[in-house]
């Protein structure tokens, strides 16, 4: 099923972090390491065609950069979105050990999406936030609220091409 999402094989997946409310993924966990050995930042990877090409549009009008700009004006802001940076990298050393794969220490600290101090990829985010649920990562919940007009948690938006792809 995530390879048809992506359009191509996933890579050295260890979970699916986010269901669709008919089951499907929308997130998927990826392990730290690669299996090529490369060290992998990104934990939480977005599947779902839908959400992926309405954050798209969202980081093509250059939602980032008034987000990134918010952090610096907004402690409140700031403070909540290191948290979430925190919270993030516990769930990449929580996956790291339960895969046996440990520390990685090229990215020691480093998370995803530009966390904590700014906003780089807004697809992070949102997978972030699917994946820890609300209140987590607060730009990954307004990145959700903005593209809720395409879709939201509540309803099914999966292409019944695929969805009862293997």
């Amino acid at each position: 099923m995530v390879g048809h999402q992506l359009g191509r094989p996933p890579r050295d997946v260890v979970e699916i972090a986010a269901r669709c409310v008919c089951g499907n993924p929308l997130v998927v966990a990826t392990a730290p390491r690669l299996s090529n050995g490369s060290p992998f930042p990104t934990v939480f990877y977005l599947t779902h065609p839908v959400i992926t090409s309405a954050v798209s549009r969202l980081e093509a009008e250059g939602t980032m950069y008034g987000m990134s700009d918010r952090i610096t004006e907004d402690p409140e802001l700031a403070e909540r979105y290191r948290a979430a940076h925190e919270h993030y990298l516990e769930q990449r050393r929580r996956i790291g050990e339960e895969t046996g794969i440990g520390e990685v220490p090229e990215i020691e600290g480093i998370s995803a999406g530009g966390m904590p101090t700014r906003v780089k990829c807004l697809h992070v985010l949102v997978g972030h936030s699917l994946a820890a649920g609300p209140g987590v990562n607060p730009l990954g919940d307004e990145t959700l609220e903005l593209i809720s007009d395409t879709w939201s948690r509540d309803h099914c938006a999966c292409d019944p091409a695929w969805r009862s792809a293997d």
